[in-house]
């Protein structure tokens, strides 16, 4: 199977393109890129997971052609900044 998975800090974007056997996981696919050894921020007990932009478990399978994405924590309210921006 062809898949994707991406992360990005502050700096830097990584969208990595793997080939991983029929039955492999979301936690499969993110250990087999690497990006946790490039990224040690990354921890999967605390970030969020998710495929094409909806969240998700470690433990879903993939199919062919999914992009496994693994999100920052939120570091500020959407709803306070954006009336900061308003006042």
């Amino acid at each position: 199977m062809h898949i994707g998975v991406a992360y990005a800090d502050k700096f830097k974007q990584t969208w990595l393109k793997l080939d991983m056997p029929e039955g492999s996981r979301v936690r499969d696919a993110i250990l087999a890129s690497g990006l946790l050894g490039q990224f040690p921020e990354i921890d999967l007990d605390q970030n969020q997971v998710g495929i094409f932009g909806k969240i998700t478990r470690l433990d879903t399978p993939l199919a062919d052609g999914n992009r496994v994405e693994i999100y920052r924590p939120i570091t500020a309210d959407p709803e306070t900044v954006e009336r900061r921006d308003r006042d």
